[in-house]
């Protein structure tokens, strides 16, 4: 039997080396949208600000947990980042054997899973925080922005991570994929 290659029914195969490659690119891929999730949940998480009005006692505030869409978009971002440690083991499993086809198949239908629920959940605040800078003159919504600068700053930036991980959960799907077709 030569170096690199398998024996199946008595003929020696070459066992594609471009496989352990893409599994550290993997491996790679998911440790970024670790932490671009993991920063898109404390980042809204931690979105607070309160202005004075006229007086000490009358205050206006604005938290993430006022808006229920900013809730599920915390929910699914540590969700998904839940799911994507767990999945490291798997993503290091195909440095070490890169033939594994079935936990392939499988990480792509989860990984595709969880791109529908990033994508949701950060398109879904996306359209609050469109509001929450534009307003809408049709529904006499007026923004808020204006007032309350910094809440809008965090809750816009926090997007940031989540869309870059669904692009990462995009290259992770495809790279499974061709991965799973060399072998």
């Amino acid at each position: 039997m030569k170096a690199g290659g398998a024996v199946e029914g008595g003929e020696v195969t070459k066992v594609p080396r471009g496989n352990r490659v893409f599994a550290i690119i993997d491996l790679i891929l998911r440790i970024v949208a670790i932490s671009g999730t993991l920063a898109s949940a404390v980042a809204m998480g931690t979105t607070d600000e309160t202005l004075p009005f006229f007086t000490q006692f009358i205050r206006f505030r604005a938290q993430y947990d006022d808006i229920p869409t900013f809730r599920v978009f915390v929910i699914v971002n540590a969700t998904v980042c839940g799911y994507l440690v767990l999945s490291l083991a798997i993503s290091t499993f195909h440095i070490v054997k890169s033939r594994a086809a079935k936990t392939r198949t499988v990480l792509i239908f989860l990984d595709s899973i969880m791109l529908a629920a990033v994508s949701a959940g950060a398109s879904a605040a996306a359209a609050i925080v469109y509001l929450a800078h534009n307003g809408n003159a049709s529904a006499n919504w007026s923004a808020i922005c204006q007032q309350f600068q910094n809440f809008c700053e965090r809750t816009s930036g926090s997007l940031i991570g989540s869309f870059g991980a669904a692009l990462i959960f995009i290259l992770l799907i495809f790279l499974s994929a061709i991965a799973l077709c060399r072998l």
